[in-house]
């Protein structure tokens, strides 16, 4: 009863807050922290050819012209949106970062900007919007990503192949005023947002970056923005790692549930254990996981990957009040796992074991224990030897993928200061 009433509480909490602006900038990273678990998608006319999105162009075999004109044979009739965020909801994510532009310079909305986008392919819809309105019926927070670098557009000093190849001819200053105004677009026709994920910003310095920032804050003054443009941002974005623990400053891991951003046929999925342990040290962490998928060219996503983030997303129902809304620590990850805290509970995370016997020693953080509990319902005994507690349970009771130990402390340990475990 009390976990149903936890989930309650929370699915309704994520589902007020999601489509709203908030006070500030901070009230928003402590709902994107509290979070932790987001989609990433990147599509375009790429999928076509079932190569990398973007790294492709003039590489892998596909000339730059072949690329450009892609977006002409696109024509994904089976895309449905809400079938999307009805995947990332069964997956337990709470907010989604859709590719709108990427470094090909294709954009995914009816912009007035440029004639390179969706409105022109045989497709004809406005994806973006749809997706925006999806995200808004279900209580799904929504973000873009966009691309700080444009290889196609020809003010930008850098073209393809991998933006290895400088432009005789440029306006840096002009194609500023281009991603600012796009950006404005994107915030105002599907906004307010979560957050706009630039990346690569190649020519863009500390200062230009910081001035993109600037200017779309001055239209949405709560939204959050990575450390792509230039500048340093809200948080840092570890991509195909997982971050290292930190409590000062936000991060959120970006990472492929298969080989590569956008679709490849005959991809592998990374196996269940991978992938939730993946999320758990992220938030271990102290970080935040968005987990890629690429869909296909008809506008599905592969049936493998969304079998997996279901299986992610029926674990989180029964572990994910030691994800949800938590904190990494009090003990730093170690060789066995991590520690999340929430409230006056600590979930030690136990990832890796070996011995006959098991055993956890964690040390005294000053806060009385009142009982320990190997999820979901087995109790553990607990002493107090040589200023550490010293925790030992049943080898029966040993999970796995995750075996989550819940220590509940007698006051609030959120402010507890992290200390490493031996």
């Amino acid at each position: 009863m009390k976990r149903l009433l936890f989930f309650t509480i929370l699915i309704s909490f994520f589902a007020q807050v999601s489509g709203q602006q908030f006070k500030s900038v901070a009230e928003s990273l402590e709902w994107w922290k509290d979070a932790r678990y987001g989609m990433f998608i990147h599509w375009g006319p790429i999928s076509l050819k079932g190569t990398e999105i973007s790294w492709s162009r003039g590489g892998s075999g596909i000339p730059i012209e072949e690329y450009d004109n892609l977006y002409k044979q696109f024509n994904p009739v089976n895309f449905n949106a809400l079938e999307w965020v009805k995947v990332a909801k069964a997956a337990g994510m709470k907010y989604i970062v859709f590719t709108s532009k990427h470094h090909d310079g294709f954009c995914m909305w009816d912009t007035k900007y440029n004639d390179y986008n969706i409105m022109n392919s045989p497709f004809k819809r406005d994806v973006m919007k749809e997706l925006a309105d999806a995200c808004k019926k279900e209580g799904i927070a929504l973000g873009f990503y966009h691309s700080t670098c444009d290889w196609h557009n020809p003010d930008f000093p850098l073209t393809s192949p991998g933006g290895g190849v400088r432009r005789e001819t440029s306006n840096l200053e002009r194609y500023t005023e281009y991603l600012k105004n796009q950006s404005d677009e994107i915030i105002k026709n599907y906004g307010p947002l979560l957050v706009m994920w630039y990346d690569v910003p190649q020519e863009f310095d500390t200062v230009r970056g910081q001035g993109v920032i600037d200017h779309i804050r001055e239209l949405q003054p709560d939204i959050l923005v990575n450390d792509r443009t230039g500048a340093p941002g809200d948080f840092a974005t570890p991509e195909q790692e997982i971050g290292s623990f930190n409590i000062s400053r936000p991060w959120e891991t970006c990472m492929t549930i298969g080989e590569q951003w956008s679709w490849k046929p005959n991809d592998d999925v990374k196996p269940l254990e991978q992938c939730l342990q993946t999320l758990i040290r992220s938030a271990g962490g102290n970080g935040n996981l968005l987990f890629n998928v690429g869909p296909k060219p008809d506008g599905t996503i592969e049936p493998l990957q969304v079998e997996r983030l279901k299986e992610m997303g029926k674990w989180l129902s029964e572990n994910g009040n030691s994800i949800y809304g938590s904190r990494g620590g009090p003990f730093k990850p170690s060789e066995w796992g991590v520690s999340t805290r929430n409230g006056n509970k600590v979930y030690l995370h136990l990832l890796v074991y070996s011995g006959n016997t098991p055993k956890i020693t964690v040390p005294d953080i000053g806060i009385q224990i009142k009982r320990v509990i190997i999820k979901p319902d087995g109790k553990a005994k607990f002493n107090k030897v040589n200023g550490s507690y010293v925790i030992k349970f049943s080898g029966k009771m040993l999970r796995p993928i995750d075996t989550i130990i819940e220590i509940e402390y007698s006051e609030d340990v959120m402010n507890v200061i992290p200390v490493e475990l031996d």
